[in-house]
């Protein structure tokens, strides 16, 4: 009997260490199933009451704008910069971000503005609406409803660059910049302006970043050539060897039908901007070419993040671009699930993007002269 005590103990303890494993090996295989459970607002669209509307009017409204924004100095930048930040609300009980989420005013202030729309500071002065970007959860499936929210943020974008335009752009070049599902918002704002002749006279490029573009489609002349203005600059990328996750991105992305629905891709080609060789071409781009990548998380503001060059080899393959896996480690996605399936905190492409859009917007100068 003495022996026998410990023994039962020995295998209960055994037992409860191996349902401890099953239970870890079976959470680690359905964790995303649970987190993109957990971030579903359950409540269909059409009873849904959206955070009340950001007034663009009002400064509080804007991200990122100039002190003076109706005035111009002699030493502003030559154009502006209207910016569309990505998905940074993870959901859960809205399918559209309140506006002044305190997660997303961090990651947009920390994270995506400085390595998004840092490259194009010194090149115009940024305008960056606030708006109700639909949640990370309505980028996760193909529901109506999550259609429904992605359309519902383009409505806020849309009054924001008209508030721009009539209040601040004065006549200016301006370059539109878009990341994920900014990018897409950027995509059907491009079609307004591609419809108003003077605007689009005005548009330095158009950067659409980690966004699906029909090739068959494209509003305004994709950039063909380094320096060429008034073009449209649209990629979504791979690291090399995930050929299953490039066809899932290209099976999963929803496009601008004429009529303004989103409607899948299907077997469309995709538009493929190399940003290491300024133009949509099947041509590789070896890494002695790459002007640089920078991790700017955390810097302040307009401050110059140091530029790691040489870092990735790139290529358009069947409309992905394929990229080499960077050297520096500070090139890595960090975070949780959530986190990683967003904008990552770095930019492969920061030195080349902000080479390539000053080479566009001299370009235009010179046609006004």
């Amino acid at each position: 009997m003495a022996d026998g005590a410990p023994r039962s103990r020995r295998w209960l303890a055994v037992t409860m260490i191996g349902l401890a494993l099953l239970l870890g090996m079976g959470t680690g295989v359905y964790w995303g199933d649970l987190v993109r459970n957990a971030l579903d607002p359950k409540e269909p669209f059409q009873t849904y009451r959206p955070p009340p509307a950001p007034d663009y009017a009002r400064r509080e409204a804007w991200a990122l704008m100039p002190t003076e924004p109706a005035i111009t100095s002699p030493t502003a930048p030559a154009a502006d910069v209207f910016f569309i930040a990505p998905t940074m609300y993870d959901g859960g009980d809205e399918w559209n971000a309140p506006i002044g989420d305190p997660k997303t005013e961090r990651l947009f202030r920390q994270v995506m503005a400085p390595n998004y729309a840092g490259p194009f500071v010194r090149i115009g002065r940024i305008f960056a609406p606030r708006y109700r970007q639909a949640s990370l959860y309505s980028l996760l499936t193909l529901r109506e409803d999550a259609r429904e929210a992605r359309k519902f943020a383009y409505g806020d974008v849309q009054r924001a660059f008209r508030e721009y335009v009539s209040r601040y752009n004065m006549g200016r070049p301006f370059i539109l910049v878009g990341v994920e599902q900014g990018g897409t918002l950027g995509a059907r704002l491009l079609e307004d302006i591609a419809a108003d002749p003077q605007l689009k006279s005005r548009l330095v490029a158009a950067y659409l970043i980690e966004t699906v573009t029909p090739a068959d489609r494209a509003p305004v002349q994709p950039c063909l050539s380094k320096g060429q203005p008034g073009c449209l600059a649209a990629w979504v990328s791979v690291y090399d060897g995930q050929l299953e996750r490039a066809g899932a991105l290209l099976d999963r992305a929803l496009v601008w039908s004429p009529s303004g629905d989103l409607v899948n891709l299907g077997d469309r080609a995709a538009l493929c901007f190399n940003p290491i060789l300024g133009a949509v071409t099947d041509r590789p781009a070896p890494a002695r070419l790459h002007l640089g990548a920078a991790n700017a998380t955390g810097l302040e503001w307009d401050a110059r993040p140091a530029f790691m060059a040489r870092q990735v080899s790139a290529r358009c393959e069947q409309g992905v671009l394929h990229v080499t896996a960077p050297k520096s480690s500070s090139l890595k996605r960090t975070g949780g699930w959530a986190d990683r399936r967003k904008a990552p905190g770095y930019n492969l492409f920061y030195a080349d993007l902000e080479a390539d859009a000053q080479a566009r917007l001299a370009s235009l100068l010179a046609q006004r002269r």
